[in-house]
C-alpha cells in the first residue's frame, strides 16, 4: 500500500540569512537617501566607513577564530550592523568615532559571545550607547536640515570635516538656520525648552520646526524609514509585533500624556515621525537574535521598549532613548521568553 507523506502544517520555507540582511539594507535605503537631502553627505559616507570596518574586521575575527572568511562573510550580518551604526551617527562626526563603534560592535559584542546568534545585545545599538557616553560632544553635533539651513555642507567640505583634512571648517557654520539661530534636534529642542520652563507651543515655534510639527525634515526621513520597513513585513523578512508594541505604546503613552497637560507634552505625532523611531522600530528592535522568541512575547518586548523610550524622552535625560531602550530589552528578552512561552504543536494550553 502506498501512503502519500505530506509536510507538518507548522513547516514553512526559511529565507536565508544573507537574502533577509539584503532585504534589510535596501528597505533602509529611502531612508538613507533622505537623510543625505536633508543633512548632507555625511551619513552616506559615514555608512561607507562603517561597511568597509565591519568587513575587514569580520574577516580578522574570523581568521583569528579558524572560522570560514568567505562564507560568514557573505550572510551580509556585519553589513547591516554597519549600516544601523552609521545611519544613527551624526553626519559629520569625526572618522574615528564610527571606527571605534564599528570596531567595537564586530570584534566586542557579536564575536566576543561567539558570533552570529550568540550576542547578546543588538551590536549596533550597543556600540551607540558606548559612542554616545564616551564622546558625548561629536555623538550630539547634527547639522541643520539644508532646507533651513544658513551653509551646507557639500561632498568635499563633508569628507574634509569627518577626516578633518586640508582647511580648518568650523562645523558650527553647518548648524545654523538661515537666520544664524544655532539648531539641535527636534527632540533635544523640546527637553532643552521645557526645562527651562517653555511650553511646547513656544518651543514648536522655533526655525526648526518650520512646516513641520515633528522637525523639519525629521518626518521625511521617519516615513521613509516607515515605508521601507513595512516592505520588510510585505517580504516576510521581519514579523509584525515588534514594530506594533513599539509604535502602539509610544502612541498610547504620548496620547495620555498630551491629553492630560499640552503645556509639557508633546503629541503623538511628534514622539513618532522624530528621532530614530521609525528606524529603531522596524530595522533595529526587530533583530530576531536578541529580541524576544514568541509571537506574544514580541509584542511584549516591543511595548516595553516603547513605554521605556517614551519615559526617558519624557522624564529622562536623553532626547532620543531608544539606544538604552532596546539595549534593556535585549537584556529582558530572556525573562520575558521564560514567562511567555509558545504552546508546542498538537498540544491544549494547561488552565
Amino acid at each position: 500500500m502506498a501512503f502519500k507523506i505530506a509536510s507538518s502544517p507548522h513547516v514553512s520555507t526559511q529565507l536565508k540569512m544573507a537574502t533577509v540582511m539584503q532585504r534589510v539594507i535596501l528597505c533602509a535605503l529611502p531612508g538613507l537617501v533622505l537623510q543625505c537631502v536633508y543633512f548632507g553627505w555625511g551619513s552616506l559616507i559615514q555608512v561607507i566607513i562603517a561597511m568597509l570596518v565591519a568587513t575587514a574586521a569580520e574577516a580578522a575575527v574570523l581568521k583569528i577564530r579558524n572560522r570560514p572568511i568567505a562564507a560568514q562573510l557573505k550572510d551580509n550580518s556585519a553589513l547591516v550592523t554597519a549600516l544601523l551604526l552609521g545611519i544613527a551617527i551624526p553626519p559629520l562626526a569625526p572618522w574615528w568615532v564610527v571606527v571605534i563603534g564599528t570596531l567595537f560592535a564586530i570584534v566586542m559584542v557579536k564575536h566576543l559571545y561567539g558570533g552570529l546568534g550568540h550576542n547578546l545585545f543588538n551590536p549596533a545599538m550597543a556600540a551607540y550607547v558606548l559612542l554616545l557616553i564616551s564622546f558625548p560632544v561629536q555623538m550630539t553635533t547634527w547639522v541643520a536640515p539644508g532646507t533651513v539651513a544658513q551653509y551646507s555642507p557639500g561632498f568635499v567640505d563633508s569628507l574634509q570635516i569627518i577626516f578633518q583634512l586640508g582647511r580648518d571648517i568650523d562645523v558650527n557654520l553647518y548648524k545654523l538656520a538661515i537666520d544664524g539661530t544655532t539648531m539641535a534636534t527636534p527632540l533635544d529642542t523640546i527637553k532643552t525648552d521645557l526645562s527651562l520652563g517653555l511650553t511646547a507651543s513656544e518651543s514648536l515655534a522655533k526655525p526648526i520646526f518650520a512646516g513641520a510639527s515633528t522637525g523639519e525634515g525629521w518626518f521625511m526621513v521617519n516615513l521613509a524609514y516607515l515605508i521601507g520597513g513595512l516592505v520588510l513585513l510585505k517580504l516576510k523578512a521581519i514579523r509584525w509585533h515588534i514594530s506594533v508594541g513599539i509604535l502602539g505604546a509610544i502612541a498610547l503613552w504620548s496620547s495620555f500624556g498630551y491629553l492630560l497637560d499640552p503645556d509639557t507634552h508633546v503629541s503623538p505625532l511628534m514622539h513618532l515621525f522624530s528621532g530614530a523611531t521609525m528606524l529603531s522600530a522596524f530595522f533595529i528592535a526587530t533583530d530576531p537574535v536578541t529580541a524576544a522568541t514568541s509571537n506574544k512575547g514580541r509584542l511584549v518586548f516591543g511595548a516595553m521598549i516603547g513605554t521605556l523610550v517614551y519615559v526617558i524622552r519624557s522624564y529622562g535625560g536623553y532626547p532620543d532613548a531608544f539606544a538604552f531602550a532596546v539595549l534593556i530589552g535585549n537584556l529582558s528578552a530572556p525573562l520575558i521568553d521564560y514567562y511567555i512561552r509558545p504552546r508546542t504543536y498538537g498540544h491544549r494550553a494547561n488552565f
